[in-house]
């Protein structure tokens, strides 16, 4: 959940009515591969997922976008330029258009069939490019298939965004009946499972078609001035709608390494919290690198973190519950 211009829209997660939903018993903190194993692989590939759940991720979380046809795959934005090679293809150099100021290519102006034509790439400048143009964009159908052959022992769960269906349904293209069979499937498969959006009225309308948990994703608002992010938002505005919130960890922590009280607001609502986004390469302002930072978090109460790097994250809190037992043992 890479910090964006607000225009691209939010999100939506739904089930069936009286659909019972299984989900970890977290009763330690969770770590969870962001858009897989991204700090090692592009972003939002079998590949990146497959790493993520082989170094012991809790959850590895699929970004879901539809195409034109209606079909689910897995892409943090609905433009295409920084995770494919589409840019490449002359055929679809006429499919680049402008959309709310900005001009790309766009997953909903493909049919599945020419999205799979396109090979996913590294969209972080910074990170490596030896993987590119190995894989195409997968489908949900294919991410279920992968953590149902990786599972084994593992009880590796899915947490899972669906990006902006309000603006698909304007287009005519409702989510809703491919959400459901994901849905489905993930109670017929025994799947952990989180829900996660950015849009709490939405938490709201289907709150009542699943037992799944909810996940209410706050981003802030940025103060110019120090470029920090606070909460503008009342933390209780829905009630015990929601199981919890995703944070961006700024609200959690000032620039001085203290608590903002926010999570303990959390906590006394009895919410889950499971801020992000921790990389490796890109620690926060004070810290030496991401497992102290995270270490900073774990200390604070956080229960679960969003992370490109899954293996430190899974070796920071791994460290962080053998000294609380030390301390316990004390």
């Amino acid at each position: 959940m890479k910090l964006r211009i607000k225009a691209f829209f939010g999100l939506i997660l739904m089930a069936t009515g009286g659909m019972t939903m299984v989900h970890a018993g977290d009763a330690d903190p969770i770590v969870i591969a962001h858009r897989g194993a991204s700090g090692y692989r592009p972003e939002h590939t079998l590949m990146a997922y497959r790493m993520g759940i082989e170094m012991g991720a809790d959850y590895i979380e699929p970004d879901l976008v539809m195409t034109k046809d209606g079909k689910l795959v897995a892409r943090h934005d609905v433009y295409l330029s920084d995770s494919t090679n589409v840019a490449d293809h002359p055929e679809f150099a006429d499919r680049r258009r402008e959309i709310r100021g900005k001009t790309d290519w766009w997953v909903f102006d493909f049919t599945l069939s020419e999205l799979r034509t396109l090979k996913a790439r590294q969209a972080r400048p910074t990170r490596g490019t030896d993987y590119d143009g190995v894989e195409v964009v997968p489908t949900i159908e294919e991410i279920f298939a992968l953590v149902e052959s990786e599972r084994g022992d593992s009880q590796v769960g899915l947490y899972i965004e669906m990006k902006h269906p309000l603006d698909y349904k304007a287009m005519g293209l409702d989510p809703t009946p491919a959400l459901l069979e994901v849905f489905r499937h993930a109670q017929g498969s025994g799947i952990p499972v989180y829900f996660q959006c950015f849009s709490g009225d939405y938490l709201v309308e289907v709150a009542p078609h699943t037992s799944a948990p909810l996940i209410w994703l706050i981003e802030g608002a940025e103060d110019p001035s120090t470029g920090r992010y606070r909460l503008d938002v009342p933390l209780d505005k829905y009630g015990n709608i929601i199981a919890g919130i995703g944070p961006y960890k700024q609200l959690l922590m000032d620039g001085d390494g203290k608590s903002t009280g926010v999570l303990e607001e959390a906590h006394r609502l009895g919410y889950k919290v499971h801020p992000w986004t921790f990389r490796a390469d890109q620690v926060g302002d004070g810290f030496a690198d991401m497992e102290a930072e995270l270490d900073a978090y774990w200390s604070l109460g956080i229960d679960g973190a969003f992370s490109d790097h899954a293996d430190v994250a899974l070796r920071s809190r791994d460290a962080f519950l053998q000294r609380q037992k030390g301390q316990e043992a004390q």
